[in-house]
């Protein structure tokens, strides 16, 4: 079993037996909105999760999230929900500010 808190959504919690899933699959399968412009290829950065706590706990960085991170598009306490799997334990994120969507209610 592993959690995803989100933390700025009011600590939300995700419990997922499945470890082979996305992590934006997870959340989008726990009725959670969360933005993927180019449908979830990491062709974009708009799936962008702040990590608080748990990077070790996901899977190695891919091609798509390395070529972001050198282009300066992607921080290093940054990933992509699309491309990330939570292999063990549990992670805490974070929305970003320019990928908050308006209908969401998002706390600090």
């Amino acid at each position: 079993m592993v959690q995803i808190c989100i933390q700025n959504l009011g600590n939300r919690r995700i419990d997922s037996a499945d470890t082979s899933r996305k992590v934006i699959e997870i959340i989008h399968e726990n009725g959670i909105d969360w933005m993927h412009s180019c449908g979830k290829k990491g062709r974009c950065t708009t799936c962008k999760m702040l990590i608080l706590e748990g990077r070790e706990n996901l899977s190695l960085e891919t091609p798509q999230e390395l070529q972001f991170r050198s282009l300066g598009r992607l921080a290093p306490s940054e990933r992509l929900a699309c491309q990330t799997q939570l292999l063990k334990k549990s992670i805490t994120i974070k929305v970003l500010d320019p990928y908050k969507f308006p209908h969401l209610m998002y706390t600090k």
